[in-house]
């Protein structure tokens, strides 16, 4: 089974996030993270050293082990993607509001 393609006139939006909290995106990171992306119609994914995850997957996350300083792409794509993104970026620079 291949990975659905792209629309016709669908953008993906790429951003690069760097984990900057004390402890990384352990359990109630990703959770606020999954809860973030699940309010979107767009698709979303995170990667992390070659390793692509669905965004709206707590294990995915979790699975990705990204500790503090590691640096996730983030990749967003259809409906309401900017505002996707717009949200998921504020997250990461108030550091999951853990400081």
């Amino acid at each position: 089974m291949s990975a659905p393609k792209e629309k016709v006139g669908d953008t993906v939006i790429t951003r690069e996030l760097l984990v900057s909290n004390k402890v990384g995106i352990h359990a109630r990171p990703a959770a606020m993270f999954v809860k973030i992306a699940s309010r979107y119609a767009c698709d979303i994914f995170l990667e992390k050293d070659g390793e692509k995850i669905n965004g709206k997957s707590i294990m995915g996350l979790l699975m990705l082990a990204a500790g503090p300083g590691s640096k996730l792409t983030l990749q967003v794509s259809g409906k309401d993607a900017a505002m996707a993104v717009a949200e998921i970026e504020d997250l990461f620079q108030r550091k999951f509001d853990e400081e």
